[in-house]
């Protein structure tokens, strides 16, 4: 795959960008002309950067370098016992009187769900159907009408499958596709 310099287009092949038109090196390396090293310029030699470099310590500046000495043994502290920690005992504890533990209690009203116009949120966009904006893209707030579920007999278990309307997997009704992930709209 060749990517772009210019505008990060991605594209198999070619010789120039198909979005911006950039003209890509050719692959094919064209033979190099000689380079003819130039008479007056000094050549210094270098023999791969190992070379040993003479520096004298200077007398007026401290060695703070640590020098290395043998490894002590580890020590064993007897009175320290690093599996276990001593039981604590019967702790009191006191219960702030300021927090609240509890729920508010219920008073029966519900918030009524979104059915038909629904105004979007981030963009109040006033929208009548679908599950996203039509002008932000966001996820409205809609409530999905499910109907009720019919019991099945015992032969109807294999009769409620039906393939996805985008990618024709086998799916429920109503339900997520389990390939794409699109959602079923069953009308009921």
């Amino acid at each position: 795959m060749i990517i772009c310099p210019v505008c990060d287009h991605v594209q198999p092949e070619g010789t120039e960008c198909d979005v911006c038109g950039k003209r890509f090196p050719s692959s094919v390396a064209s033979a190099a002309p000689a380079v003819a090293p130039l008479p007056e310029l000094e050549l210094t030699p270098h023999a791969g950067g190992r070379d040993a470099v003479e520096a004298p310590t200077l007398p007026e500046l401290d060695l703070t370098r640590l020098r290395s000495g043998p490894d002590l043994p580890p020590q064993v502290v007897p009175e320290l016992e690093l599996t276990r920690a001593p039981a604590t005992g019967a702790v009191q504890v006191a219960l702030l009187p300021e927090l609240d533990t509890g729920r508010a209690v219920d008073d029966g009203v519900r918030a009524a769900p979104a059915i038909g116009s629904v105004v979007c949120r981030y963009c109040r966009n006033v929208q009548a159907e679908g599950f996203l904006c039509d002008n932000c893209g966001m996820r409205l707030p809609r409530t999905r009408v499910v109907a009720p579920v019919a019991a099945k007999g015992p032969g109807g278990a294999d009769d409620d499958w039906k393939p996805c309307p985008t990618c024709h997997t086998p799916m429920r009704p109503g339900r997520t596709c389990g390939e794409c992930g699109v959602r079923d709209r069953e009308e009921a």
